[in-house]
């Protein structure tokens, strides 16, 4: 038997991870970036084969990690997380340095980033994992602690997209329906909705502090959802 609740016990980090050139390039946020050997040192990185970003490390062969600390801006969060790249230059206007391969490393809110050079690729169903060689990698900030899938969770309130591989149909978790009461708020500048069904938390019991996961909007811009 599966039981899905064991399976948000799992650490994770939050990361970006990016490849392109200085023509193009893309990125998406991952909680799957994790060392599979120390020497040489290699990493893995998942990526679902919808994601903009596949075609760019297909093409370039290469992909760079940016490590996020706590305080990392909503806004860079949502930009990576919930956008695509088919729909807007995800690089536009922010810190971004390229590489010794070339691929775009990304620095806002960065303590630091590892560059790799792709190879294996393992086709695992609905993701790519790619395999990667380390290039070069640099720690920018040690004041900083690095974000945790966790923290994103349980702090921030964070929720993973359809297309991230720890995403779980609550369905499968033995979630009862929600009760009739329970309602959802959608945040009117990002179109973010909290679902007092999903979260387990009722919006009116969030501290008078709590933003939005997305773009970082105050809880008084939110409104409940018909």
């Amino acid at each position: 038997m599966i039981q899905f609740e064991a399976l948000s016990r799992i650490s994770y980090g939050l990361y970006i991870v990016s490849s392109g050139n200085k023509t193009n390039g893309n990125g998406y946020i991952s909680n799957t970036v994790f060392q599979v050997t120390a020497e040489p040192p290699r990493f893995a990185a998942s990526c679902n084969k919808d994601n903009y970003t596949v075609k760019f490390i297909q093409e370039s062969g290469a992909y760079a990690v940016s490590v996020l600390h706590n305080d990392t801006d909503p806004d860079i969060i949502g930009h990576f997380g919930y956008k695509s790249g088919r729909d807007i230059d995800k690089l536009a206007g922010l810190n971004v340095r390229y590489g010794e391969t070339g691929v775009p490393i990304i620095l806002n809110d960065c303590i630091a980033f590892l560059e790799c050079k792709v190879v294996q690729t393992m086709d695992v169903g609905t993701h790519l994992i790619f395999i990667g060689e380390l290039v070069q990698s640099e720690a920018i900030d040690d004041t900083k602690e690095a974000i945790t899938y966790l923290h994103y969770r349980r702090v921030r309130k964070g929720m993973s997209p359809k297309n991230a591989p720890t995403y779980i149909d609550k369905s499968k978790m033995g979630v009862k329906p929600p009760a009739s009461d329970l309602k959802k708020f959608e945040c009117t500048a990002c179109a973010y909705v909290y679902d007092e069904a999903e979260q387990e938390v009722r919006f009116a019991d969030l501290a008078e502090d709590w933003i939005c996961p997305v773009c970082g909007s105050e809880k008084s811009d939110f409104i409940e959802v018909v």
